[in-house]
């Protein structure tokens, strides 16, 4: 086998996280055929095929996925051997959001890393929901958040976040029916994510209680109003996670996401970030 050469590498990944050639183009600074050139070379050099070209969406073979996560381990490298040789100081603003849920977390360990590294860099912190992170990147008024994306096509795929069904060990809320349910606003994942698995289930439910912010959430279970669902990783160790024998069905993952806004693209300040982000969120996620 041919050794594999990094533009080979980052063409293939960026495909996979974009779900398709041409979303991948802009995103590496390639044109599409450029794209599928490097592929197909990367696919001469391994032996097999990676991606399977479906009519709607593109799909990992077996050998693409065994190279997938040695890619990007070989691309974090490569980019922090390149920072280190090459590093400039760093200054300026960079404006990052991220939900409650994700905050104390994973940001945690990525600004413990970043801030000593960059002390130059001054980070304006916005914590939102979902929701409405997204289209403040879209429209450029934060440079990068971390989201629970709403398609597979927002942002950097990280890892997936288990979703769980909380309730007060205080109150059998989870016996009743209808069954009172705590949800986000209208367009968060996470109310979806119950609605369907409650649908899925057949079983009834009213809502009773509306909050965009995780305190809400965690109150209205706390008082006995209702059950909720939160991501694992914000749920209090206090409340009882529910599951099966309580009545309620598995819930679909969060798929979170680094989203960065394309009028910060050569901001090398945000450039520094996102690969943090990325490299430090991925590894947690494995």
């Amino acid at each position: 086998m041919r050794d594999l050469q990094i533009d080979w590498l980052k063409c293939f990944v960026a495909t996979v996280d974009a779900g398709s050639l041409s979303s991948a183009a802009p995103e590496i600074h390639r044109s599409q055929s450029a794209v599928s050139m490097q592929i197909k070379k990367l696919e001469a050099a391994l032996g097999h095929p990676v991606l399977l070209r479906g009519p709607r969406q593109l799909q990992l073979t077996h050998e693409g996925q065994v190279l997938l996560g040695y890619a990007r381990r070989m691309l974090d490298l490569h980019a922090e051997a390149q920072a280190a040789l090459h590093e400039e100081a760093l200054t300026g603003l960079v404006r990052l959001g991220v939900p409650d849920d994700y905050a104390s977390k994973y940001l945690t360990p990525v600004l413990k890393r970043f801030a000593p590294r960059h002390g130059g860099v001054e980070i304006q912190l916005d914590c939102e929901q979902s929701t409405s992170l997204i289209p403040r990147v879209g429209r450029g008024e934060l440079d990068l958040a971390l989201v629970s994306r709403d398609n597979a096509r927002r942002g950097t795929l990280l890892f997936h976040e288990p979703m769980v069904w909380v309730g007060s060990t205080q109150f059998d809320v989870w016996t009743r029916s209808p069954l009172p349910i705590a949800v986000y606003e209208p367009a968060s994942p996470g109310r979806r994510s119950a609605l369907n698995a409650l649908a899925l289930q057949g079983r009834p439910y009213r809502i009773v209680y509306n909050s965009s912010s995780l305190a809400g959430q965690i109150a209205a279970v706390e008082s006995g109003l209702a059950v909720a669902v939160l991501t694992q990783c914000s749920a209090p160790p206090h409340l009882q996670v529910l599951g099966e024998q309580h009545g309620l069905g598995p819930l679909a993952p969060m798929e979170v996401a680094v989203y960065r806004s394309r009028a910060s693209q050569g901001n090398k300040a945000v450039d520094s970030l996102h690969r943090m982000l990325v490299q430090t969120l991925r590894q947690a996620g494995r």
